[in-house]
């Protein structure tokens, strides 16, 4: 289940995420960099606020890739019992070495490695920081004026980012001036939290004060789990607009087509020999009726996001060579009808550089009604849902 990571500066902020159910409530100063530090005796006094209430992360601040710098600042904050200690990996040839000074920390010290998307990133250091103890490993952004996390790293690059980070046992997180639009982008993904700042503040000015309103707003987005397998008092169609859909959904509110059309990737396909070894143009057309949960919809809360269906196509396009047109339709209705909420979905693949029209196949998928209607599957996967057990979900 992904968690909602809040970072805040000051004890009002905290108890503003804190009521909007924050998951993870991150210390740190958005005006003093991207990974801004509090001075130690704040991040205490804080910690001392908030702790027991629910889990405390706090960031070092940018500091120079220099590993006795490194070493002391996260022992520092470490000293104030935070649960988690966040330190930025800058682009460096001495980031290896950083990581191997933390070592002795990380035994005792739940340590996170920031890496920056903006930065061309050395993901061959997850290795090193996974051999050294450390916890996790996230996603930011250094230049907060520059652009998104999705800006500077495409979906299909993300998600090996978190395979490779679960193969070597670390908790993962994504952040870097996330948006509304961005969160049922990336929760398919099954980070273990997402970050935000700058979208929980008024106006979306990440160095204003915290908006409770848009506090709500993100925390609508992301699933709870205690929410969803509560006995009682369960608001179904705001689970529904999240992506989960039990049987109690009005079916009077019907659906709504959304759809793609003319989308064009070059892609590696066909079963001729001539066809390995390079792309070719295929256009994708998607149409996909997706169950309502408003006849009124205002926010990201009530729709499906018809960009899930471009990133999805993007991720399969990358994985590699597809011999048959029909191979990569079905990869398509597939990803598509993961989320619960998509009942019906159509696809058409065609190529365009075989002759002088395109040629390609169209089929029609519908969601099977047990997984559609059924409390017991995951709301983003389509999965069984497994408690911390790992136990599958049922529908009692």
């Amino acid at each position: 289940m992904t968690r909602m990571l809040a970072s805040v500066r000051t004890a009002e902020e905290a108890e503003t995420v804190l009521s909007g159910g924050a998951d993870i409530v991150d210390l740190k100063d958005p005006g003093a960099g991207s990974l801004g530090a509090l001075r130690v005796g704040e991040i205490g006094r804080l910690h001392r606020l908030i702790a027991g209430r629910t889990p405390v992360s706090a960031v070092c601040g940018d500091l120079p890739m220099e590993p006795e710098t490194i070493r002391g600042a996260a022992e520092a904050i470490a000293a104030t019992g935070v649960d988690y200690v966040k330190i930025g990996f800058f682009p460096s040839g001495t980031a290896a070495d950083c990581a191997r000074a933390l070592g002795r920390l990380a035994v005792r010290t739940k340590i996170v490695a920031v890496l920056f998307a903006d930065l061309d990133p050395d993901l061959e250091l997850l290795s090193v920081l996974a051999e050294n103890g450390f916890h996790g490993a996230m996603l930011d952004t250094a230049d907060k004026a520059n652009g998104r996390l999705l800006d500077h790293m495409p979906p299909e690059r993300i998600f090996p980012f978190v395979e490779r980070c679960r193969s070597l046992g670390l908790m993962v997180g994504l952040s870097g001036s996330l948006e509304e639009p961005d969160i049922p982008r990336l929760l398919p993904f099954r980070p273990d939290f997402l970050g935000f700042r700058g979208a929980l503040c008024d106006r979306s000015r990440r160095t204003g004060p915290i908006s409770a309103e848009a506090v709500g707003h993100i925390r609508a987005l992301i699933p709870e789990e205690k929410r969803a397998s509560a006995a009682g008092g369960v608001d179904y169609r705001l689970l529904a607009a999240r992506g989960y859909a039990p049987g109690s959904i009005d079916p009077a509110l019907g659906t709504d087509r959304i759809f793609v059309s003319d989308f064009v990737l070059p892609v590696q396909i066909g079963a001729y020999s001539f066809e390995h070894g390079h792309a070719q143009k295929v256009r994708f057309d998607v149409s996909a009726d997706v169950l309502r949960v408003t006849n009124a919809p205002e926010d990201m809360r009530h729709v499906f996001s018809y960009d899930i269906i471009m990133d999805g196509i993007r991720a399969i396009v990358a994985s590699g060579h597809v011999q048959l047109t029909e191979t990569l339709a079905e990869q398509v209705a597939a990803r598509v009808l993961e989320n619960p909420r998509v009942a019906r979905v159509t696809v058409r693949v065609q190529k365009l550089e075989l002759g002088p029209g395109g040629v390609g196949v169209e089929i029609e998928r519908k969601q099977a009604a047990e997984r559609t209607l059924s409390p017991g599957f995951d709301a983003l996967s389509g999965r069984p849902r497994t408690d911390a057990l790992g136990k599958k979900g049922t529908n009692s």
